[in-house]
């Protein structure tokens, strides 16, 4: 099983790192499931709007809500985020590998990715998740020590990726 996790220290640069290596693995001609986020921010200076890209060509889902500028409880639409992961479940048996935006909040709960993560590995997919500190803990009890943690290095992330890509189809 190939599986590993990336954490990047600023606000959204994991989805942005996540989100080029996800363009890099699909030039290179490779068929990967999951999402990338995209982050738009907002002319009323809210929050951005989260939306996730389906790998490998959509669709685009808004995975926010908009509850006002003062809200202070979280924004994500759990009814779009289980959206998304439908479609990156089915797409999962034509794919090279797993790329998840992240394992938040939802995942360390028990829902959103997590089903998909262990469906992924279960295949014999590598797969590659973007975390925060906060559901760090959840995140490597979930994944039983077996994670491999690279860093929020485009470059170090593709090398890592594509090595897993390539020993699987060895393997097959």
């Amino acid at each position: 099983m190939r599986i590993a996790y990336t954490m990047a220290p600023g606000r959204g640069d994991t989805d942005l790192v996540l989100h080029q290596v996800a363009q890099s693995v699909i030039q290179a001609g490779y068929c990967p499931a999951g999402t990338a986020q995209i982050n738009t921010e907002r002319a009323d200076a809210g929050p951005c709007d989260m939306d996730v890209l389906v790998l490998p060509d959509g669709p685009k889902v808004r995975i926010s809500q908009s509850l006002g500028r003062e809200a202070r409880g979280c924004r994500l639409d759990p009814e779009a985020l289980e959206s998304a992961v439908g479609i990156a479940l089915a797409r999962l048996p034509v794919s090279d590998c797993l790329i998840v935006n992240k394992f938040g909040k939802h995942e360390a709960e028990g829902r959103g990715f997590r089903s998909v993560i262990a469906d992924a590995l279960a295949l014999d997919l590598p797969v590659l998740v973007g975390l925060n500190q906060l559901n760090a803990d959840a995140f490597l009890e979930f994944s039983g020590g077996i994670a491999q943690q690279v860093q929020p290095d485009a470059a170090e992330i593709e090398d890592w990726l594509f090595a897993s890509i390539g020993e699987r189809r060895e393997v097959a």
